[in-house]
């Protein structure tokens, strides 16, 4: 008995309709990222472990998968290490010299420092490729996904934050998502780390207080003092979560309790220019301050962003944030950027919750042509050749079948026109155009046809 075919856990197979809907999430980002003068690059999909091992942290080289060296790759291993049957680091870094890239910034990091004579700093670039983690699979994890990315790198200006702010608003626009944008900034944290007299606690502080939303304040206070934080750092934690307001009220407040931080009134400063020059030109989402925001303490360096869809209950959808030595472990320091990245199977969700995808987005025929007969299919053929020419998606379906499954392939595809030419339209050098939603029919020239298909 043959073998039951399966796939990877953790990995999808997508139908022409997912696959359809899928392209209209790329194609609209990939056009913004254009819009706004992003330039793309594609990075392999394997890269160096070398390159790859160490950026993302004890747990994050956990999930790298790692790529047996070809041939006989445990030549040159060490003997007794195999003979113990410990998977040590030392042991896979004999066997395996390559492993799938985790994310695509590390290699974008690489790839500026590889590139730098080649190019042009600022470097604007977007990448669209998938990525690989070897993490548990689970409703909406998987083992391999897509990342749409856009970073600015060679700058420290604030105009690429409000750039950035504008570009998600423009891609969650044309997709018809309402949003909200949360800001917050590195330096704010330290500050409120300072402030508490907890500085070398800051990482304990915002892996708690980022899940604010998700267990509450009372299960993050009980968190904190897991993590060590005394009562009275905790007392004086909480009123600076909770300060309301508007946007402006809350970062003049935070300017006023972050008064003694010079690094956190520097983080409030940056957020008032960036929120600043991003009300003058107008948002139609939802701009929001958001104190407990960490998204990777560790990695960002200043203005930190979070996107969230509001009309249905999912993680973020987009993230991203400024960081100043990207490119440093590779041996080029105080290289400054900011970036972001689109959750492209997160927004997959979100646009089938909402059901909010173009009605033609399945389509790939715009007209197809029944078989009649050899005379007929040959004139169909070159009808079809002619349409295809203006960019008219066009077939031909090819057996002679009967008429009665050729429309039901018709339907099957969601084709919006059925094209007939049959004894009595060959002969007058004629197409009878049939519209599959309201039933009328026409018959037209080539040319005539060409102009109502368009």
């Amino acid at each position: 008995m043959a073998q039951k075919p399966s796939i990877p856990k953790g990995t999808r197979d997508f139908s022409p309709t997912e696959m359809a809907r899928r392209n209209y999430i790329f194609n609209t980002i990939r056009e913004v990222f254009n819009l706004f003068g992003f330039n793309q690059i594609e990075t392999p999909a394997m890269e160096n472990l070398t390159t790859l091992m160490g950026k993302y942290g004890e747990e994050g080289d956990k999930l790298l998968f790692k790529i047996l060296n070809s041939g006989d790759y445990l030549r040159g291993a060490d003997r007794q290490l195999l003979d113990s049957g410990e998977a040590s680091g030392k042991l896979t870094a004999q066997l395996c010299e390559k492993g799938l890239r985790y994310d695509l910034t590390v290699p974008f990091a690489r790839y500026v420092v590889q590139h730098r004579a080649e190019l042009q700093f600022p470097f604007k670039r977007f990448q669209i490729q998938p990525v690989w983690r070897a993490d548990r699979p689970q409703k909406g994890r998987y083992r391999e996904f897509y990342q749409c990315d856009a970073d600015i790198i060679g700058s420290d200006s604030l105009v690429n934050e409000v750039e950035l702010l504008q570009l998600i608003d423009e891609v969650f626009s044309r997709l018809k998502i309402n949003i909200t944008i949360k800001l917050n900034n590195r330096k704010v944290l330290a500050g409120i780390a300072e402030l508490i007299g907890a500085p070398e606690k800051i990482v304990d502080i915002t892996v708690a207080i980022d899940k604010i939303d998700k267990i509450g304040m009372d299960n993050v206070k009980a968190e904190l003092a897991e993590r060590g934080l005394s009562t009275e750092a905790i007392a004086a934690l909480e009123p600076i979560l909770s300060i309301d307001g508007t946007v402006n009220q809350r970062l003049e407040r935070l300017a006023e309790v972050l008064s003694a931080s010079p690094t956190g009134l520097r983080g409030v400063e940056e957020l008032k220019e960036v929120v600043r020059n991003t009300d003058a030109l107008g948002l139609r989402a939802e701009l929001d301050l958001d104190v407990s925001l960490a998204r990777g303490l560790n990695y960002y360096t200043g203005t930190i962003i979070e996107v969230k869809a509001r009309d249905v209950e999912i993680g973020s959808i987009t993230g991203g944030g400024r960081y100043d030595n990207l490119t440093g472990v590779f041996g080029m320091p105080d290289v400054s950027g900011v970036g972001i990245s689109f959750g492209a199977d997160r927004i997959y969700d979100v646009l089938n919750a909402l059901d909010l995808y173009p009605e033609d987005t399945s389509r790939s025929t715009k007209v197809l042509f029944m078989n009649f007969g050899e005379a007929e299919k040959a004139e169909s053929l070159k009808v079809i050749k002619q349409l295809r020419s203006h960019g008219i998606s066009s077939e031909i379906y090819p057996e002679t079948s009967k008429m009665k499954k050729q429309m039901a392939y018709a339907n099957a595809k969601s084709v919006p026109f059925v094209a007939m030419i049959g004894e009595s339209e060959l002969q007058e050098g004629k197409i009878t155009l049939k519209d599959m939603a309201t039933g009328e029919q026409d018959t037209l020239d080539t040319t005539a046809l060409i102009d109502h298909l368009k």
